[in-house]
């Protein structure tokens, strides 16, 4: 399932957006933008972008730190509730593949 963008306003009164995952959890925060366009067209870019983007390692060779033990979540703090919306390209994307035929001339494979 697919990532979710937000697009809000900061304290700053300036545009941002964040990249959520299914679980809720933050994955990108943007920076500020001056106008809501701008922020739309940041997020397009990062869609454009992020799926195809190379890896830079810029970590210092060496051991590995080791990791840090998960902080437990305090019993108070509601666990976000994942969100079950579909992406308008992956219902295109399942539409077509419905639509194509299993068997003939049109058919993967097939002569």
């Amino acid at each position: 399932m697919a990532g979710t963008f937000e697009l809000f306003v900061d304290a700053d009164a300036r545009f941002r957006f964040r990249l959520r995952a299914p679980d809720g959890a933050v994955l990108a925060v943007s920076k500020a933008f001056m106008d809501k366009p701008a922020a739309v067209a940041g997020i397009t870019a990062v869609r454009e972008y992020a799926g195809m983007g190379l890896i830079s390692d810029l970590c210092p060779a060496g051991p590995a730190p080791e990791p840090a033990a998960p902080r437990p979540r305090p019993a108070s703090t509601p666990v976000p509730a994942v969100d079950r919306r579909v992406h308008d390209n992956d219902l295109r994307i399942r539409a077509r593949a419905l639509r194509r035929p299993s068997h003939g001339a049109g058919a993967v494979g097939v002569s």
